[in-house]
This record gives structure tokens, C-alpha cells and sequence, in this order.
């Protein structure tokens, strides 16, 4: 599990049929069979060079994310180590599983902030949108700010830190990222259908429920 809180960012390339991470903040720590999340992806260190680290990938994980146009242009990607039981919990909980991936439509400078629009490749993961709720884009834990059409696109305020200090800042109109909704949303969408198709007894969660329990 991780937090979406970028500890670092690297250079992803593919040399001699290895996926190779070259880290740019050599204080990040790491060891072999660590989880590491690489633009929001989960990934395992498979081996350790000069503190730059190899992954194995899935055929699935490169055609459903962006690692499959990135490892050809030595991208810059966003890293993550996996969630200590000690650690605290800057962001919301991440799982390091992309739901699919987002294009983005629009970036806008503001006076002290920058507004990134983002709209969803695959309609059907809109309903995990919430205004002020939680998303996932390329690893980092973000507030989403605004919505439109239920969701389909969104809007995200970039602090100057986080566009600073990740890869957000080479994004361009058009380009796509990693998208991860909520979990949280998904676990109450899953009871909610649970419920309803058992026929809802009196004690089962619904919207009524949630309601009268502070969500």
C-alpha cells in the first residue's frame, strides 16, 4: 500500500530487455523484492545498480498504463516506497492498481497554483469522481476540485511543491497518466450493489444508511 506522497523521481528506460529506473535523489532508500509505486504502478526492485534499480513488468501492466510509451523516452516517472505501519498517512490509501488511464485536456496557470484537467480514456470509471474527494494521477495523491459531466472530466489544483517536485510539470495537452480512484469508493460501491441485489434487509448498508452514519 502507499500514500501517493512522491518521495522521489527517476528516469525510466528499457536497456538490453531490462526495465531500468535511474533514481535522481540517490538519499532514497530502497532494497531488493521492495514494493515501489513507479508513476502509481506497483513494482518490485528485482536488482540494485549503483543505487538505480531493475523491475519486471507485465505485457497487461504496459499496454493498460503509461509505462508502455515512457520506456522508449527515458520519462521522468514519480516514486513511491510501500507504506510503513509508522509512516503517516500524508495522502489517502493507495494501491499501487491502475483503474485506467486519463488525457489531459487542459493546464492552466494561476497566480499561486496550477489547474490540470482531466478527462477519463474509459467513461465507466467517471463514478468513482467526487468533488473533493481523492484520486491518484501518476502516483500522487491529489484532491479533485471540480467535475464535470458526472465525472467524466475533472479539475486538480497543483500546489507549487508538487508540481515542482514531480513529473507533472512535463505534462503537456494530450498526454496521457495513470489514474487510480478511490478505494474507499469502491468498497461502498461493491456493498451498495451487494445489497440491493440481495433485496436490501433492514440492517444492510445503503444510501440511507451512510447518511445517517456521517458519510
Amino acid at each position: 500500500m502507499f500514500t501517493g506522497i512522491i518521495q522521489a523521481t527517476g528516469k525510466f528506460k528499457k536497456e538490453n530487455n531490462e526495465y531500468l529506473i535511474e533514481i535522481s535523489d540517490k538519499l532514497f532508500d530502497f532494497s531488493i523484492g521492495d514494493s515501489i509505486a513507479v508513476d502509481g504502478i506497483c513494482l518490485t526492485v528485482k536488482e540494485i545498480f549503483n543505487k538505480n534499480f531493475t523491475v519486471d513488468i507485465s505485457e497487461e501492466t504496459m499496454n493498460k498504463t503509461t509505462l508502455g510509451e515512457k520506456s522508449n523516452l527515458n520519462s521522468l516517472v514519480n516514486l513511491e516506497p510501500a507504506l510503513r505501519i509508522s509512516d503517516r498517512l500524508g495522502g489517502h490509501i493507495v494501491s499501487g492498481h491502475i483503474d485506467g488511464l486519463g488525457q489531459v485536456i487542459d493546464i492552466e496557470k494561476l497566480n499561486k497554483s496550477w489547474l490540470l484537467s482531466v478527462k477519463w480514456k474509459d467513461q465507466k470509471f467517471s463514478k468513482y469522481i467526487v468533488e473533493k474527494g481523492s484520486i491518484c494521477i501518476n502516483g500522487i495523491s491529489l484532491t479533485i476540485a471540480e467535475l464535470k459531466n458526472n465525472g467524466d472530466i475533472f479539475k486538480i489544483a497543483i500546489i507549487p511543491h508538487t508540481w515542482n517536485n514531480t513529473n507533472l510539470k512535463y505534462l503537456k495537452i494530450g498526454q496521457n497518466v495513470n489514474l487510480e480512484a478511490d478505494s474507499l469508493v469502491k468498497y461502498v460501491e461493491k456493498l451498495l450493489f451487494f445489497n440491493k441485489k440481495n433485496d436490501m434487509s433492514e440492517n444492510s448498508i445503503n444510501l440511507s444508511w451512510l447518511k445517517e452514519n456521517g458519510w
